[in-house]
């Protein structure tokens, strides 16, 4: 409700914003002001181990010191305002040491390379010394007791240094960007332990101060971070607890507990680990030899859990996000990951973008017919420049009648580019009644022409170069597109899923160590699994995948297994989509003259999008040659291919390749099928190739298309012939030597069909083996050219083992 008020409508403040204000008031006055430096100083100044000893002091003002020098005189005031209230002396004597260790640092901290590490070695030394010094001012001799006791002092001060130089500045920092390490987090305890013995002998309507600040602090950490952390606060604090005072050594027991459970019943948030911590002070109390009455000690409890209730959650959540293995934690690592990953998206469709760009550029041209009609205009001003210049004809022909000049020119230029430098005696006739030189200016256009027709091919040269890149620059810009969505595309939260299909297997009877989920997209299922050692007996392939079949509503197979070296070990196993087909190949090949090196190559290669290609290519000639440049071109292909580019855009890639890559006249055809293994869908691109046949049954169908060989031209175009194959099918690709093989052939396409047709195997390799050894005897035994055959036969993808049904799991819906 608004408040009314004579100058009109007033908005009530909300309490999360009034709040949000004193907060960041608080927090800009005690952290960036350094006046929370007094408060910790003050504490420290006031806490003593075995009410003596004062290691505190110098190693936190060193700390600052070191870190924030100009925070450094608010520390000193809060430590000598803690020592003041123990005694004026001890006051005295903390500023004394603060005094010496400045004396002794700062001249010589020039000659020390590394400060951090020379630090604690200063202040174990200095504080040995100077207690060493004031026990002998005071008493006049020093015996072994005094000794002993300086010199436990100097080590524990060379211990918290360094731990005051690790935990000062998480308390200093107001922003902190990395997670807590273990060292630090126990760091930080021991701090914050060391900053609470300052509270020791306080006591507020007869509770203990020390006992609800320490117990709180377990409260809070065991529900930040759970049993472990909450277990190892409560152990530090009541160490640190038990050596400034030993009446409070049984008090370490009741804080390590009182961590265990909490952090154990975490689940129950604030509820749950007080719940904890009351348990554990019952037990303690009524079991325990504390030497406190139970009823005193359940009211310090009680005073610990209305103070963590009174926590605000969004002060856990903030710490929580620095300690490793909390959720919050985990959630601000996905948060970093996932910007990091919109940032890597970005830059990747940027560049995409730049790609295309280019692609566009490359493939932007001035109109052609303007271009051409310049050229012409250009070109029959060279010839009137050299033939009618000096001509009296000159004004009634290009003033008077200046259309008819230039349209016979014309003419007899397009003329002689047809029909190499001759004309039709009809317009040789009517062109010498109207020029007086007919003959000089048909030489002159006979001689511009040989010019024109050579800056024609190169243009034309560029231009098919151009459109290439253009091209190749639009296949990468799309793949860099796809690319930028794939990193986008972010990981479900599958762990749902991950225990669902856990216990269903366990319930089955197997025992299931682990399960992560990377996709349960249809087609694209990706699991894997680690389960106990199976001594071989194919557990993976016969009962698990089977039961993910079941559960997912499509086949999964095995797709690797590594099983464990020894018994007790542990077995890895990825589980894939089975593709709805698969192809087996078959090939036989041989050299010419029965030699060792053919000018053929072939290939058979998996796409990572779920196609599989077949590929024969064919260098020009035989020997290491022709097989190094058939090989290279598969090679460069399958790359391509590959790396996602469009199947036309990997084939134009190659081809300029090998075109700009030697002068020489060196050759490859090319002959390539990619077959989609969901639908069987087929797609053939045939270079400078053979047909290639696929019999289905009884029929044999012929594939054929009309391409140059590659690296003839810098540019041509493509034809694609796609065809639809079906379960059963053979697909039966050659090379000319195996076409073109044999002899006495008048119709190679038909005597091959009738081979086909005739064998009596589907086997591929058989297929392959008896076409070979048919065109070998036509030619009486002798391989007087490289000749390769490639099988293909498209089956359905049938698994070995049925889906075994499983119950009590919810499927998964389509």
């Amino acid at each position: 409700m608004d408040h009314v008020t004579g100058s009109g409508i007033r908005p009530k403040w909300g309490l999360a914003e009034a709040f949000g204000k004193l907060r960041s008031k608080a927090e800009k006055l005690i952290l960036k002001k350094g006046y929370f430096l007094v408060l910790v100083g003050f504490l420290l100044g006031r806490a003593l181990i075995l009410a003596k000893l004062a290691p505190f002091s110098l190693p936190f003002f060193a700390a600052v010191y070191f870190i924030k020098m100009e925070r450094a005189p608010l520390a000193l005031f809060g430590l000598v305002a803690g020592a003041v209230t123990i005694s004026v002396g001890h006051a005295a004597s903390t500023f004394a040491m603060v005094f010496l260790f400045l004396a002794v640092y700062r001249p010589t901290r020039k000659w020390v390379g590394n400060q951090a590490r020379a630090i604690p070695y200063y202040i174990g030394g200095l504080l040995f010394a100077g207690r060493i010094a004031e026990r002998f001012i005071q008493a006049e001799t020093l015996s072994v007791y005094d000794l002993v006791m300086a010199g436990i002092e100097g080590i524990l001060a060379f211990v918290l240094s360094l731990i005051f130089m690790q935990s000062v500045p998480l308390v200093t920092a107001n922003k902190r960007k990395q997670p807590l390490k273990t060292e630090e987090i126990v760091s930080l305890i021991i701090l914050l332990a060391s900053i609470m013995t300052g509270t020791i002998g306080w006591i507020v309507y007869g509770l203990s101060i020390e006992h609800v600040m320490s117990r709180y602090l377990v409260l809070l950490f065991s529900l930040i971070a759970g049993a472990a952390v909450g277990s190892t606060v409560g152990v530090v604090t009541g160490l640190i607890f038990s050596l400034a005072n030993v009446s409070s050594f049984s008090h370490m027991s009741l804080l390590a507990f009182s961590g265990v459970l909490g952090g154990l019943l975490k689940e129950g948030k604030k509820a749950g680990v007080s719940l904890g911590l009351l348990v554990a002070t019952l037990l303690i109390g009524m079991y325990g030899e504390t030497g406190i009455s139970l009823e005193s000690t359940m009211l310090e409890t009680s005073a610990a859990i209305l103070l963590f209730f009174l926590t605000p959650t969004s002060l856990t959540a903030r710490i929580a996000k620095y300690i490793p293995g909390t959720p919050e934690h985990t959630a601000e690592q996905q948060k970093y990951m996932r910007k990091m990953r919109d940032v890597t998206a970005k830059r990747v469709a940027q560049f995409s973008n730049v790609f295309e760009a280019l692609s566009k550029s490359f493939s932007h041209h001035e109109d052609d017919l303007g271009e051409e009609e310049k050229e012409l205009d250009f070109f029959l001003s060279n010839v009137a420049e050299k033939t009618c210049q000096t001509c009296f004809k000159k004004e009634h022909c290009w003033t008077r009648n200046f259309t008819t000049t230039y349209g016979y020119m014309e003419e007899i230029m397009l003329q002689m580019d047809q029909s190499k430098a001759t004309i039709p005696p009809k317009l040789a006739r009517e062109w010498e009644k109207l020029c007086s030189r007919p003959k000089k200016v048909t030489e002159a256009i006979h001689q511009e022409l040989a010019v024109y027709q050579a800056n024609q091919k190169l243009k034309k040269q560029v231009k098919e170069s151009r459109r290439l890149v253009a091209d190749q620059l639009l296949g990468v810009s799309e793949v860099m597109g796809d690319f930028a969505k794939e990193i986008q595309r972010e990981r479900e939260n599958l762990h749902k899923q991950e225990e669902q299909i856990m216990e269903a297997i366990q319930d089955f009877g197997l025992q299931i160590e682990h399960v992560e989920i990377y996709s349960l997209e249809p087609g694209n299922v990706d699991i894997d699994m680690a389960i106990p050692y199976c001594n071989g007996h194919g557990e993976c392939e016969k009962l698990i995948a089977p039961m993910l079949s079941d559960i997912l509503g499509e086949t999964i197979i095995v797709n690797s297994e590594e099983c464990g070296a020894f018994p007790h070990s542990t077995c890895q196993a990825t589980f894939r989509s089975a593709k709805t087909f698969i192809v087996e190949t078959g090939v036989a090949y041989a050299a010419k003259g029965g030699g060792l090196v053919s000018g053929d190559s072939f290939s058979t290669m998996e796409l990572g999008s779920g196609k599989y290609a077949v590929a024969i290519s064919d260098g020009m000639g035989n020997g290491e040659r022709a097989q190094v440049e058939s090989r290279e071109t598969l090679k460069l292909l399958q790359q391509i291919l590959q790396s996602g580019i469009e199947e036309k855009v990997a084939i134009k890639s190659v081809n300029s390749v090998l075109a700009l890559r030697t002068t020489d006249e060196i050759f490859s055809t090319l002959d390539l099928a990619v077959i989609d293994l969901q639908n069987a869908s087929a797609k053939f691109l045939k270079i400078g190739s053979t047909p290639s046949f696929i019999k289905r049954g009884r029929k044999v169908m012929k594939i054929q298309a009309n391409n140059l060989p590659m690296g003839i031209v810098q540019d041509f175009d493509v034809d694609v012939v796609s065809e639809q194959l079906k379960a059963g099918d053979l697909l039966i690709m050659m090379s000319d030597g195996v076409f073109e093989g044999p002899k006495h052939v008048g119709n190679y396409e038909m005597w091959m069909k009738r081979k086909i047709n005739e064998l009596e195997t589907e086997d591929p390799q058989e297929v392959a083996d008896l076409i070979m050894e048919e065109v070998i005897r036509s030619r009486s035994n002798k391989i007087e050219d490289d000749m390769t055959v490639a099988v293909a036969k498209i089956k359905h993808n049938t698994p070995k083992w049925a889906s075994i049904p499983v119950h009590g799991i919810k499927k998964k819906q389509a």
